[in-house]
């Protein structure tokens, strides 16, 4: 059968505006696109550590077999949960199988009809349609504008209240004043809700993330780890009390009702997360690319069209589909996998060139990458 004519009007639509997403193929380009902030997807030492432990201790298993309250609920879980609690200096953790599924379960669980939600305007996807799923009254704020988020708060102070943002925020890669946030939510006893998962492998000694780095981390009501950025495999934890975890296994309908993450998958996340411990170098080598990143684009007189930031993330505005599109198939040409960012995934008119950052983009790539956005663009 057809698709709906209705629905082939939206993709006509998608298509005049220049907006279509499309899967791009696999490249050889240099990596300035993907979220392997310091190449733990890569990692040899990962891959075969994960495979020798789960040859040791018998785990010789495919699939989890079923949900996590049905058969899916492995050994390995209770292992790394307990290994991803104890570094995050958290009572408990809960792992999901996605970024997403946290999101969407633990906001479609947790606020209740006629609690309220504050979320900055710029949270993700995965935050909003949580959000969308959950019975609370929603509210967002200006983006990292907390004198717009106390008003709001004032507004409702007679309600609980969840505010909701992200440490590093996903396009622009700036963020929040954490330290202010958190004496705002504990003047009007707020729960504070904090995503952290382009901070993981980035921020702190050993990539703890930005709260634990700043040492806010206990003033939280939870956190959301996810796996499938600086961690390099695949899945997500919410950290929080032994209380939050228990109603969430019993209430988060995108734990309760899909199958388990497989061994191998757990393994993953654990060996890479013991893996973090030893990779204080490789940490540090990003954090100097990162720093070399701002600098260079200040000397290229690049930084008027960056948006501020200090993370793997550094966004240059290039306005229209059309144009930043053009930019992007440029620098792929010459060799550098950078990705445009269009509308309707941010605003009209914020459209973006996004590079990523890594440890182990050298000097050079950086540099040559910079200067051909200069001469396309000036």
């Amino acid at each position: 059968m057809k698709l709906p004519e209705s629905l082939i009007q939206k993709l006509v639509v998608r298509k005049q505006n220049n907006a279509l997403r499309q899967l791009p193929d696999v490249n050889a380009s240099i990596d300035f696109t993907s979220n392997d902030y310091i190449g733990f997807s890569k990692s040899g030492i990962i891959f075969n550590k994960t495979h020798q432990y789960l040859l040791d201790t018998k785990n010789i298993q495919n699939g989890a077999t079923g949900s996590r309250l049905i058969s899916g609920n492995h050994s390995l879980y209770k292992i790394a949960e307990t290994f991803i609690a104890q570094f995050h200096e958290s009572e408990s953790a809960l792992i999901f199988n996605s970024g997403y599924d946290a999101n969407v379960g633990f906001f479609s669980a947790i606020p209740q009809r006629n609690d309220v939600i504050l979320y900055d305007e710029l949270s993700h996807a995965s935050i909003r349609d949580g959000i969308l799923m959950s019975n609370a009254k929603t509210y967002k704020f200006n983006h990292n504008d907390f004198e717009d988020l106390e008003r709001l708060i004032v507004k409702h102070q007679n309600s609980i209240i969840y505010i909701v943002t992200e440490s590093v925020f996903s396009m622009d890669g700036d963020c929040p004043n954490l330290e202010e946030l958190v004496l705002l939510s504990e003047k009007y006893k707020c729960y504070l809700v904090i995503d952290e998962a382009h901070a993981l492998g980035v921020f702190g000694e050993k990539g703890e993330g930005l709260l634990q780095f700043l040492g806010l981390h206990n003033r939280v009501f939870a956190r959301i780890m996810t796996f499938g950025k600086g961690l390099g495999c695949h899945g997500a934890a919410v950290l929080g009390t032994q209380e939050l975890k228990e109603y969430l296994v019993n209430f988060a309908r995108s734990f309760i009702y899909t199958t388990g993450l497989s061994p191998h998958s757990v393994a993953t996340i654990f060996i890479a997360y013991q893996q973090l411990e030893i990779e204080k170098e490789t940490i540090e080598i990003l954090r100097q690319n990162i720093v070399y990143f701002n600098q260079q684009k200040k000397l290229l007189g690049l930084q008027p069209m960056f948006v501020r930031s200090k993370s793997t993330i550094q966004s240059a505005i290039i306005p229209g589909n059309e144009n930043v599109k053009a930019v992007a198939q440029k620098l792929q040409e010459k060799g550098f996998d950078v990705k445009a960012i269009l509308s309707p995934t941010v605003p009209e008119g914020q459209e973006r060139l996004r590079f990523c950052i890594h440890n182990y983009n050298s000097e050079k790539e950086i540099n040559q990458a910079l200067e051909l956005l200069r001469d396309y663009v000036f």
